[in-house]
């Protein structure tokens, strides 16, 4: 007797496939059978009318300490995730020193335990995940633990920096990391990133990347990325595919013909992408990365002294030159989501300036909370279609901590991508946005068994209605569960049963 089975589903496969009505049987926490007529179980579930497919599997996320907290978290699972990918922009929060513990914990929003990845991987794993969770080594925290703050680096810090990826692989990375428009990390030159790179394709792992530039210098850092991957022979993911800006808008196609162009050489290049017109980051990346060299200490004393240089630094055009993010936004477009002055969150750049100088207004808001951040609109809506239509691209959120005002795409990325995008634009067809946010993930982590639904896989299942699944969320009011998701099984375990959370904590670390 098997322990579930799904009954009268449209099925999907994740591999693109069209949908078939099929019976699904979970035995031992797999895929048992598939078919018309696939014997008794302990448990049936009606899912005639829904879509059956393999738990969606989120290849961008900054979950990395949800575990920790205090209840469990079914804010990934209420959309369909089963597994997350975190350690993402070149933040893992380990290996971390104790000097950087403080600073570690402000860019996390919770607090950072000092310790090597292993021990960190521990820890989550002692804690209970949720939902599934694989992690990536980032370069920003290897460079922290090497160098500090200090933009160069010797030949020594280096190898310190491969040595601790090295270690990281060893304990269960899945992956290497980069931020490279977040301090220290933008201090890193291409040599440096080849030499790490080097390290992930010794142990068969990809590099994910957030691009130096998303903007007006996004041809160049698509340059820098594929540079790496030849150099170094791994798989590159371009993290969150964007033309961010005014003036890059339209680009999409570039960013595009630039994958395609690297594949044709040889090289196994993908990316994700979020369906949104906004970002979320530290309010701090609209300045220009060189402001924190030194550290938290030495950003204030140039935010207290004269902002001219800043600014100048931030409005300069030449592509590459780090000019952080102000150029790509208005004020308008920057909502402060967490913030020391409650007055400000909730509020735009411009309101909370009124008639002042935005620049300065911002300058004095990150002087005051360095780990302040915002949601920054920067994306047009041709260029955000034309990339979630792209086969290689695949769905990820880019989630931050569940708490606060975060963005909307934390709590409803999934379903906003398949109500907005797949159902009410018709942009992709239905096994192939189902293909986006299962397979297409799972891929480039080496996550086998995860992203399909065939016997012998994880029975990692989400059940959605193709006729009601979306997300309400704003961004002023993002925390609102999603519709149309009513199952989502971990395993073989039944996590979210009526579309309500059973508080289980059924998740594992996948090293």
């Amino acid at each position: 007797m098997h322990d579930l089975v799904l009954r009268g589903g449209a099925v999907h496969d994740g591999l693109g496939s069209p949908p078939v009505r099929a019976d699904v049987a979970v035995s031992g926490g797999r895929v048992a059978a598939l078919g018309a007529d696939v014997g008794p179980a302990r448990r049936v579930l009606d899912v005639a009318g829904l879509a059956v497919a393999p738990g969606f599997v989120d290849p961008h996320c900054h979950s990395d300490l949800v575990p920790a907290l205090p209840e469990a978290q079914p804010f990934k699972l209420l959309q369909g995730v089963t597994t997350e990918v975190n350690g993402n922009c070149g933040f893992s929060f380990a290996p971390v020193l104790a000097r950087d513990a403080e600073t570690m914990s402000g860019y996390a929003g919770a607090p950072v335990t000092p310790g090597t990845f292993a021990e960190y991987l521990a820890a989550m794993e002692a804690a209970g995940p949720t939902n599934h969770m694989a992690t990536l080594v980032g370069h920003s925290t290897l460079r922290l633990a090497a160098a500090g703050w200090e933009p160069d680096v010797s030949e020594a810090a280096v190898a310190e920096m491969c040595a601790l990826a090295a270690e990281a692989f060893e304990a269960g990375a899945r992956g290497l990391s980069s931020g490279l428009i977040y301090p220290p990390g933008s201090f890193g030159g291409t040599d440096e990133l080849v030499a790490l790179a080097k390290v992930a394709h010794r142990y068969g792992r990809p590099y994910t990347t957030h691009m130096r530039d998303e903007g007006a210098g996004l041809s160049d850092a698509l340059d820098e990325a594929i540079e790496i991957a030849r150099r170094a022979r791994v798989a590159l993911q371009v993290s969150h595919c964007k033309t961010a800006g005014p003036r890059n808008h339209g680009r999409a196609g570039m960013l595009l013909e630039r994958l395609r162009a690297a594949r044709a050489e040889g090289l196994d290049v993908r990316g994700d992408v979020y369906p949104y017109l906004a970002g979320g980051t530290a309010l701090s990346a609209l300045l220009p990365p060189a402001s924190l060299e030194g550290g938290l200490d030495a950003l204030r004393a140039r935010l207290a002294g004269d902002i001219e240089p800043l600014r100048r630094a931030a409005e300069d055009p030449v592509p590459l030159k780090g000019t952080g993010l102000w150029r790509d936004t208005t004020p308008e477009g920057v909502l402060i989501t967490t913030h020391a002055d409650m007055s400000v969150v909730g509020r735009t750049l411009a309101a909370v300036a009124a008639e002042a100088d935005p620049f300065a207004t911002a300058c004095a808001l990150i002087a005051a909370d360095p780990a302040a951040t915002m949601v920054i609109t920067m994306m047009a809506e041709p260029d955000v279609r034309k990339l979630l239509a792209d086969p290689l691209l695949g769905i990820g959120s880019d989630n931050g901590m569940p708490t606060g005002l975060e963005h909307p795409r934390t709590w409803g990325c999934f379903p906003h991508f398949l109500g907005a995008y797949v159902r009410d634009a018709a942009l992709v067809p239905w096994e192939e946005a189902v293909r986006k946010m299962t397979s297409a993930n799972a891929l480039p982590f080496g996550l086998t068994g995860r992203g399909v639904l065939l016997p012998g896989a994880y029975a990692d299942i989400t059940c959605f209605d193709p006729e009601t699944v979306g997300h309400p969320g704003t961004y002023t009011e993002p925390d609102v569960q999603p519709t149309g998701i009513p199952y989502v099984v971990l395993e073989g375990a039944v996590v979210v049963d009526d579309g309500k959370f059973t508080g289980e904590r059924r998740g594992r670390v996948l090293r």
